[in-house]
């Protein structure tokens, strides 16, 4: 028996989603200076742009690019922007597979993130479950108290 999904595919597709609007890719798509500093030690202007809108997607939403996929144009050109770049440098970006994963392995050294293992898995949902077991019991005493309580205005004729 397939397990139950928790997110329907347009919840997990809002999740995944970059940011949509101005304000939001200011937000979370401002380059600082140390960002600046890594993103221009990448020779071209289409792998400065590239490697930048990576940085960017771990940040916000959490993930890399997927093979293929292009990043809406509003944040290729915000991002271009900040690099006083062209957007359209982003066509060339990537054309060899192999510089997009080169460049995700960089940042994941230069950010410390590492991919999900089966043991950080099973780690994560042992400690998610304890938490619902826990907030499970509390929320019992809480309806319990609520019963006590209710019972003994009753009783008191309140």
């Amino acid at each position: 028996m397939p397990r139950p999904e928790l997110l329907s595919p347009a919840q997990r597709e809002a999740l995944m989603a970059p940011p949509s609007d101005l304000n939001e890719c200011i937000r979370y798509y401002t380059l600082s200076a140390n960002d600046l500093h890594l993103i221009n030690q990448h020779r071209g202007i289409h792998n400065q742009l590239g490697f930048a809108v990576q940085l960017c997607y771990l940040r916000f939403p959490g993930r890399a690019l997927a093979v293929e996929e292009v990043p809406p144009p509003e944040i290729v050109g915000f991002v271009a922007a900040q690099l006083n770049l062209p957007p359209s440098a982003w066509s060339e970006y990537a054309k060899r597979d192999q510089t997009r994963r080169e460049h995700l392995q960089e940042l994941q050294r230069h950010s410390g993130l590492r991919l999900l293992t089966v043991a950080d898995y099973r780690s994560v949902a042992a400690w998610v479950t304890a938490l619902a077991n826990a907030n499970l019991e509390r929320h019992r005493f809480s309806l319990k108290t609520e019963m006590a309580l209710d019972s003994a205005r009753v009783g008191a004729g309140w």
